[in-house]
């Protein structure tokens, strides 16, 4: 074991001479919140401490975040709308395992709606829309929005998360195999008779949803025509991150695949959009381990 190893998530400040006071009795594992100029504001004891154990990262995140009545392993949020969302922590994330249905940013103004298949072709700002301008799909598959609606500041995830970065999707595809597989573990099928599934087509190929993400097929809203496709057969989930003046980068679930697919597309596409929870702004943690 290191000596002084640091948390994963946080700056490497091992610096010489950077406070690190260990105290192995009873084999104790010492964690400690310092600030920002390295003082020790409170001192956790956890015997003992896995960095690799979800159960345990969760556990420290929320000893962190009490400092900031946070909570990291929280089962919902709830977005300006008050729709509440169900989590799931996959790795060192936290997901919703629900597809965003808000329609209003989180200053409170109305994100715009209600567009033709020709207005919705020709937008160059936010906007949302639901699969087949049938309300009742928004119930199960979520709003699709236009990327622009998710790339404004005022934002559209629940205060302390965001859209998911091009790079955040790679550490979740990552986490569970790699793209190749990875789609599979984040479908949503029926517990028990995977990859069978209420809303997938046939053969929801690989499904399992052992990750609990829930991924549903969603369908798209096209950015050339405004026509509605897909629902039942795949998921579109943007990112936040920018490709290009016209294009973005999103991910693809698909009933004919097990995998997770990456590539760009028009900004204006209507996709579903799912929140990761926002990393919180702390001290460094020192977790000191016993070497013999």
């Amino acid at each position: 074991m290191i000596e002084g190893r640091i948390l994963p998530w946080t700056e490497d400040l091992q610096d010489e001479g950077y406070p690190v006071w260990t105290d192995w009795e009873a084999g104790q594992r010492d964690v400690f919140f310092l600030d920002r100029d390295g003082v020790v504001d409170t001192t956790f004891n956890i015997t003992p401490y896995d960095p690799g154990n979800p159960e345990d990262y969760t556990y420290i995140m929320n000893l962190i975040l009490d400092l900031r009545n946070e909570t990291w392993g929280q089962d919902t949020v709830t977005d300006i709308d008050g729709n509440v969302y169900e989590t799931v922590q996959i790795g060192e994330q936290l997901w919703m395992k629900e597809n965003l249905k808000v329609t209003h940013y989180n200053n409170g103004d109305e994100i715009p709606t209600g567009y033709s298949n020709s207005e919705w072709a020709s937008l160059s700002t936010g906007a949302y829309t639901v699969y087949n301008d049938n309300e009742i799909n928004a119930d199960t598959y979520g709003y699709l929005y236009n990327w622009y609606a998710i790339d404004l500041e005022t934002g559209v995830c629940p205060e302390g998360w965001h859209v998911p970065t091009d790079d955040e999707w790679t550490i979740l595809s990552d986490y569970l195999g790699g793209s190749d597989i990875a789609g599979g573990k984040l479908k949503e099928c029926t517990e028990g008779s995977c990859p069978e599934s209420e809303y997938w087509n046939s053969p929801n190929m690989g499904a399992t949803n052992e990750s609990g993400f829930t991924g549903l097929p969603g369908g798209c809203r096209w950015a050339s025509s405004g026509s509605y496709l897909y629902l039942g057969v795949v998921g579109f989930f943007w990112s936040s991150t920018e490709f290009s003046n016209d294009d973005a980068w999103y991910r693809i679930l698909n009933c004919n695949y097990s995998g997770i697919g990456r590539t760009i597309d028009y900004k204006g596409y209507g996709s579903s959009v799912r929140c990761v929870k926002d990393e919180p702004e702390v001290g460094t943690i020192l977790v000191p381990y016993s070497t013999g």
